[in-house]
């Protein structure tokens, strides 16, 4: 599947980056194009993969490059004004060449909360090819604003895309990340997964899946719309040098066990959005290694078992042979998932959040006119 990425904000930026790089090192064409959008000039200059003339700086006139400083209202507001600039630099894509637009922001900041979901829905007005998001959730521990933002902008975001991918922070990050690094592996993490998945049909004809998972079947599985998780799991592959050095054949007598064994890791372990897997409308699996290792067999019982734990007729499934590779990987996607506890969390949190925001409004207000009060006659003001 080949996509145009647009980068939204400054999660949204370093994500487009992580694709761009996992592209060039696996020698994979699945970004036809990339763009990068900000409202802050700093976050557009240390982007390292993204063209500098793809790097498009909006608000200019009301924010002077500064950025939004978390507002997402201005973000909207800002997205409304200048969006002529995104979509101009959208039409010199070759999208005759583009099977989807993907939309990446974290849903927390004030940029990519605020723009995405506008820049869906005119992505959605203007072009027949699906407009997807993926949306990066706040860990709780990020603030109660980035909370308050995420929850707004992912209620209108799901709403203007085809399809919505949530990758939550909360889960994902590893405890004894720093800040940096912690971001810095999930953008890698991000990448890989999705790579796997969209470079699947992409074949070069060096090696041809049994069961090829091209764009139609990745773009009907999306299509119920709504929200979707996604899961992945490797299993490392052991090989033996060969008499004169060069790699041996991976052993294949535990190809359909192994493959198995990564499907129900990949859907029963770290979902990007942690969900009940039964509330899936539909599914897709692929599996990715070693040709000698994708046994059709193993596939199909993949398949047929992650029809059984979801409930849903509507899997899809396939290989991807990957020559020499060290490991075998599995992608599922979880579509149109509507049981998600996060979700809920989520919105109770930002209710939470914007009660106390206007309380303490209404303090401050209370304790200025205090403050200035004057008991002991009149004082005039200036004007």
């Amino acid at each position: 599947m080949r996509l145009a990425l647009i980068g939204v904000g400054q999660a949204g930026g370093k994500v487009t980056d992580a694709f761009l790089e996992y592209a060039d090192r696996t020698d994979s064409d699945v970004v036809v194009d990339a763009l990068a959008v900000n409202t802050a000039k700093a976050d557009l200059l240390g982007l390292q993969r993204v063209p500098v003339g793809n790097r498009l700086l909006i608000g200019t006139d009301r924010v002077k490059g500064h950025g939004v400083g978390a507002d997402n209202e201005l973000g909207a507001e800002i997205a409304q004004a200048d969006s002529e600039e995104v979509l101009d630099a959208v039409a010199d894509i070759p999208t005759h060449e583009v099977d989807a637009f993907m939309l990446v922001a974290g849903l927390g900041g004030g940029t990519g909360s605020g723009v995405a979901p506008y820049l869906a829905k005119e992505l959605g007005r203007r072009y027949e090819e699906p407009v997807y998001g993926l949306g990066l959730l706040p860990a709780k521990d990020e603030g109660g604003i980035y909370v308050l933002n995420a929850a707004r902008s992912f209620t209108t975001f799901v709403r203007e895309v085809d399809n919505l991918v949530v990758y939550d922070n909360e889960t994902m990050s590893g405890a004894g990340d720093s800040l940096a690094s912690g971001f810095a592996r999930a953008n890698e993490q991000l990448a890989r997964r999705f790579g796997v998945l969209l470079a699947a049909g992409e074949t070069d004809g060096r090696a041809v899946p049994e069961q090829v998972v091209d764009a139609s079947e990745i773009i009907n599985t999306l299509a119920c719309g709504g929200v979707s998780s996604f899961g992945y799991a490797a299993s490392p592959v052991e090989r033996k040098r060969g008499f004169f050095g060069g790699k041996k054949a991976a052993d294949a007598s535990d190809a359909t066990p192994r493959i198995l064994s990564t499907v129900r890791q990949a859907t029963l372990g770290r979902l990007s959005l942690p969900c009940e897997i039964t509330s899936a409308e539909r599914a897709l699996v692929v599996v990715a290694g070693p040709p000698e290792l994708l046994s059709r067999q193993g596939v199909e019982k993949a398949r047929n078992w992650l029809e059984e734990a979801t409930g849903t007729m509507e899997v899809r499934g396939g290989d991807f042979p990957v020559p020499d590779a060290d490991e075998v990987a599995a992608a599922v996607v979880l579509s149109g998932v509507s049981d998600v506890p996060r979700v809920k969390e989520l919105q109770g949190i930002a209710i939470e959040t914007q009660q106390s925001m206007r309380e303490l409004s209404d303090r401050s207000e209370t304790k200025l006119a205090d403050l200035l009060s004057v008991t002991d006659g009149d004082l005039e003001p200036l004007f």
